[in-house]
Parts: C-alpha cells; structure tokens; sequence
C-alpha cells in the first residue's frame, strides 16, 4: 500500500514540475497585428465546443511537444470557436454571430460569421493564412502530429509555391519524412 501511495505521489509530483509544451494560442487581431512586425504565417484552429476530433487535437497533435516547439517558433497559433460568440475585427469587417444561443454554447450552435467567410463546413479545420493574412488552405479534420508536420511544413518553407498540380504534392508527399513525434 505504501508503494502504491509513494507511486501516486511521485507521478503528481512529476505532473506539476514537467510543464507541457504548449502552443501560445492568440486571437486573429493579434496575430495580424504581430505580423506587422514580424511576418509569419498564421495556423488557426477552427473548432467547436462539442467536437471529439477537435478535443483529440488538442490532446494528441497540439500538446505534442515537436508539433507545439514548431508551431510556436514558425507561426501565430490562433484557436477559434467556430460556432462561438466571439467579435472579430478582420480585414476590415466586424464578424460576429448573429445566431449565437446561449442555451446551446456546449452543444451545436450557429455558425460564426468568421467561419462562413473562411467557408468552413466541418471540424476541426486548421486554416492557414499567410504572412497577409490571405487564405492559403483549409486543412479539413483531425491530423495526427506527424500528419500536421508535412503542412506547418508545407507553407513554412514556401514549399506551396512549387506545387502546380495534385501530381507535385503527391511528389512532396511521398519524399516527406517526418520528423516529430507520434506521441
């Protein structure tokens, strides 16, 4: 029983002192603020308070220490409540929700605004914009960490640019070799 108490101890003791690695989530105006000074490109991730795939995300790819260390270094992490209430000032329009229920903030609600005009359908979407904040791509459902690398990627090198047809991704895809890991 003592080791048991002892083993319970040790692990909530090396919970609280190992911090996990995290993404610095910020809102969209600040990431196109923070542009203006250092361009970077934006990953948002679009999701919704009821979402599984989302919640999974957030546990399995965004808590990932190699996804998080990147992600933080080479982008302005932006995490968005796709079906919240949220005023965003974006491109010089003020997106809101205008069905926004109250009564249904932890379950299907309407669509924000900003979420419309991005065209999202389902989630989660990570959208990436680029260093103007213009739409690059909508990446649609859950990824795994390494599946995520081979986009942050992608658009970080301006590999984007290269790629003309689904034949040169397909090329990029199958020379692709991941680099962070599973866990």
């Amino acid at each position: 029983m003592k080791k048991y108490i002892v083993l319970v101890l040790f692990t909530v003791f090396a919970t609280v002192i190992i911090p996990a690695q995290e993404i610095n989530w910020i809102t969209l105006e600040e990431a196109v603020e923070l542009q203006k000074k250092n361009p970077k490109k934006i990953m948002m991730d679009m999701y919704t308070a009821w979402c599984g795939p989302c919640k999974m995300l957030d546990r399995n790819t965004f808590a990932n220490k190699d996804v998080a260390e990147y992600v933080n270094k080479h982008y302005y992490a932006v995490k968005f409540n796709a079906e919240g209430n949220t005023v965003v000032n974006f491109k010089d329009y003020k997106f809101t929700n205008i069905n926004y229920d109250p009564a249904k903030a932890n379950r299907r609600n309407s669509a924000h605004q900003l979420a419309n005009y991005f065209s999202i359908r389902s989630y989660p979407t990570i959208v990436f914009l680029d260093e103007e904040a213009e739409l690059l791509t909508s990446l649609i459902g859950y990824k795994k960490p390494q599946q995520l690398e081979l986009f942050l990627k992608l658009f970080k090198n301006n590999i984007h640019e290269n790629l003309k047809t689904q034949e040169d991704f397909f090329k990029y895809y199958r020379a692709f070799k991941p680099e962070f890991s599973e866990l």
